[in-house]
Formats: C-alpha cells, structure tokens, sequence
C-alpha cells in the first residue's frame, strides 16, 4: 500500500507539473478489434457486413484513431483468403465455408481514409476450447491431432518447439505481408500453454546440447520463431510487433517470452504493445509503477513502447487489483489520465484501447464508461 501511495503523490506533481507534447511524431492511437467484436458485425450477408466495417471505419476517424489492429486469426483460421488456413467460423459457426475477404475489404476502407492497419494474430492457439470436433480437415492442425505436437488443456494450442508449427507460422505471416497492405503484424501473449509441453523434444535436444536448462531451451524456441517473423516483415517493409502481459516477470516465467531481449537487442520486434490493464490503486501492479517498468527495460531506441490499455474494466470490479478493487467504479477518467501520464514516457509512442465494442456498442456502455470515453475525446481533439 505504501508503493501505491508514494506512485499517486508522483502522479499528482506530474500533473502539476505539465507533461511533455506528442508534437514532434505522431502519436499511435489504437483500436484493438478482437474476434469477440468481429462477431457482432460480421454476418451472413455480405453487404451488411461491409456497411458495419464502414462504419467502423468512420467511427475511428472521427474520433481521431489512427491504427485499427484487426485480429485476422484468432485460432488457426483465418479472415481472409489464405491457402493455409480456413476461413474462420466467427459468421457461419463452421471453419472454411466461403465468404468475402475481411481483411482486404479493411486495408482499402484504412487506406482510403488514413488509417494503418495491424493484422493480429494468435501464433500458437488452435482453439478456446477443448473440443477438437470443430477442427476439420481443412485445418493445418487437423494432421497433428493426437499427438504431440499439441497440446490440451483450458483450450487446443501448436507444440512451439516443433520446426513444423514454426514453419506453419512463418509462413502464414509472410501470406499476410505479401499479399496485403498492412503496417504491421501484431502477436498476442499466448506463446508456451505449458511447462512440460514439449519436454520429450526437450531431451532429445540434451542429447547435442547437455548444458541448455528447460528453461533457456524454451525461450530460445520463442526467439528464434520471433526472429524469423520480424525477418519476414522486413522483407515485406512491414513492422512487427509483440503485445504481452503486463506483467514483466509473467512473461519470462511463465510464457517464455523473453521481453527483455526483444526490447534492448535488434532484430526481434520494433514495437511492443504491453497489456497494461491496471489502475492506479491496483495492489500488486500499480499503473504508475508498470509504465516506469517496462519504460526503463526498453534500451533500444528504436523500439517504440505503446501502452494497452483496459476500457473493458471501466464501472467493473477489478478482483485482481486487492485493496483497489472498486477504483473502476469510483473514478471515470482513468483511462484518460493513464494515456496523459503515459505520454511522459521516454519511449511512448501511443496506446491502443481494448476494445472496440466498449467504444462504440451502446449495449455494452454502462455510466462509467459512457464518461470515460467523454474525458477519451477530450484529450484526442
């Protein structure tokens, strides 16, 4: 309680203080569109469909968005023309049934009005669930099914220490970066789903490299992935990206997502987009703290640092934040206060807020989050 303390008083003599103007460079501003949102807007009939994305489009102008992230494969599908992944079941409930491709529809729609536009993609998760009966011959995990290469539990997910499924990924960036205008590729925080997922190719490896531990020998399975992915890209002219935890510590630990190299070394990642969905009074993840944390781990300059950010939880209870568990329904302008305190850092470029249906879908705006996109504007025009 004493950090929380001491991180609201440097607040409060920031904010006396002034903080420093995105004058100089653009500030990113984003839009994350997640599959959850995709579902409400993508139907059966076509052209309805492209008048909801255009509509999208225009709410995201307006409001002085300039990056809409559009998750294009959220479980080994895809959402838009591939010749490796089905097209997703988000619309008909079932993978590879035909439909018009989501995806180019949006790089024209971003392109005609001045947008960028990130492809999200989910590398490793083949489903949410652990019912394989959804995943059929179309599929590229279809052929893996019992046996180890994947993994399940609390959802279906590729083995990552398979040269097959880095290849599989590899391969689906470079169909997006080669056949679309996007800025930039965009991965989420799901990399290793377990410990001992792939201890067998792990003791295999021991064979020919006796003094690699279980866990350099997972974050070194992630890397080498993540580097080919950013190689891709560049071929391509196109940025590549990671959005992890927001907490440092559970991404090394737990994911095997070594942060810390990708933001001091070249050649992994030139953005990083940390899910950094706390408030100022969370307990153990103070919002003040994390932002000064993962702005002092970035030492190359030229990765660019855009904070995520939570609009979901606003007028929520926030279990996860202890002591702070109501500031959610106490304050209505957090959201607004974390993007002004966050432009203070050394390595802000933006933020992005997730996600758009908490922006835009009135069915989903309670009071406080009715005034928190008022205080948002405020700080956009």
């Amino acid at each position: 309680m004493k950090k929380i303390i001491i991180g609201v008083l440097l607040i409060l003599v920031i904010f006396s203080c002034g903080f420093k103007t995105t004058e100089s460079k653009k500030e990113i501003r984003g839009i994350f569109i997640s599959y959850i949102d995709e579902k409400n807007y993508l139907t059966p009939d076509i052209s309805e469909s492209k008048k909801n994305i255009d509509k999208i489009i225009s709410n995201v102008k307006k409001d002085k968005f300039n990056l809409i992230i559009l998750q294009v494969r959220a479980n080994a599908d895809a959402l838009y023309n591939s010749k490796i992944y089905p097209f997703s079941s988000i619309i008909t409930g079932e993978e590879g049934i035909e439909y018009f491709d989501v995806l180019k529809y949006f790089e024209e729609k971003c392109l005609e009005n001045g947008l960028e536009l990130y492809a999200w993609i989910n590398p490793y998760r083949i489903r949410t669930t652990e019912d394989i009966s959804s995943i059929t011959e179309k599929n590229p995990s279809y052929k893996y099914l019992n046996s180890d290469y994947i993994y399940i539990n609390n959802g279906i997910y590729f083995n990552p220490s398979k040269q097959e499924v880095e290849d599989l990924i590899v391969k689906g960036v470079e169909e997006i970066v080669t056949n679309y205008k996007v800025n930039g590729i965009l991965f989420d925080d799901y990399f290793y789903p377990s410990d001992d997922i792939d201890i067998i190719d792990y003791e295999n490896y021991l064979k020919s490299n006796p003094y690699i531990d279980f866990q350099t020998y997972h974050l070194n399975t992630i890397n080498k992935m993540v580097k080919r992915v950013y190689d891709t890209c560049h071929e391509n002219n196109v940025l590549f990206g990671i959005s992890p935890d927001g907490n440092i510590e559970n991404n090394y630990a737990y994911l095997y997502a070594d942060i810390y190299k990708w933001v001091s070394e070249t050649g992994y990642i030139d953005f990083i987009m940390p899910q950094i969905y706390y408030g100022f009074f969370n307990e153990t993840m103070p919002f003040y703290n994390v932002i000064r944390e993962w702005d002092k781990i970035i030492t190359n300059k030229n990765i660019e640092l855009i904070i995520a950010l939570a609009l979901y939880k606003s007028g929520n209870i926030d279990n996860y934040a202890k002591s702070g568990r109501e500031e959610w329904i106490k304050y209505s302008d957090i959201i607004k206060r974390q993007i002004i305190l966050s432009r203070n850092l050394k390595n802000y470029s933006g933020f992005a807020l997730f996600r758009y249906d908490y922006m835009y879908n009135e069915e989903l705006q309670n009071d406080n989050v009715i005034q928190e996109i008022k205080k948002i504007q405020e700080i956009l025009n």
